[in-house]
């Protein structure tokens, strides 16, 4: 039982650590936005999920974030980006999480990495429109985007940005999945063993 413990925390940082090194492999995309970067950073998260479960993607998640941020520091004083990089992978996790648990097959991983994006999406414009870009706005002094301009932002940046890292995340999840299924399998039952 602490063997497997054990192990579980060593899967845990080392995903982390991984993930972090992803979300530093960062870049920009041709029409998007140049400080919306698409990074692969989830993938290790959903890794996580797939074999430990929720909460350790979650950690993986917060871990990945909290390293980031010490790594690079924060330019508003804030952790803005990173909160904003957290919320982003709940968003994109808890979908895959309950879609995947109900159908735990390559469908239902599919339908998951579907819903996940599409939350993301649809979640990260909302929030950016209530709390993030007010947030960099204050904090940062920016001119802030007004009415039109901002729902215009939101719609031809935002939005698009996170289904396309949705899309990106998914194409790499789905080929792990076909290399790893059995190694998930074999944790996930393990898993279950020690509740």
């Amino acid at each position: 039982m602490q063997n497997i413990r054990l192990r579980r925390l060593i899967i845990i940082a080392m995903l982390s650590g991984i993930a972090t090194v992803l979300m530093k492999l960062n870049f920009p995309l041709p029409f998007i936005p140049p400080f919306l970067k698409i990074d692969f950073g989830e993938v290790p998260a959903v890794v996580a999920l797939l074999a430990l479960g929720p909460w350790a993607a979650i950690a993986v998640e917060f871990f990945k974030n909290f390293f980031y941020l010490i790594l690079t520091g924060s330019i508003t004083g804030v952790p803005v980006g990173e909160i904003a990089n957290f919320v982003t992978g709940l968003l994109f996790l808890l979908p895959i999480h309950f879609i995947y648990r109900a159908v735990r097959s390559k469908k239902g991983l599919i339908g998951g990495l579907i819903a996940g994006t599409l939350t993301m999406a649809i979640g990260m414009t909302v929030l950016n429109y209530y709390v993030f870009l007010p947030m960099y706005t204050y904090f940062l002094g920016m001119e802030a985007y007004q009415g039109e301009q901002l729902i215009q932002f939101l719609v031809a940046g935002i939005l698009p940005f996170n289904v396309m890292k949705g899309l990106a995340v998914t194409a790499v999840v789905l080929l792990l999945f076909q290399k790893m299924s059995d190694w998930f399998s074999r944790q996930h039952q393990q898993l279950q063993l020690t509740k």
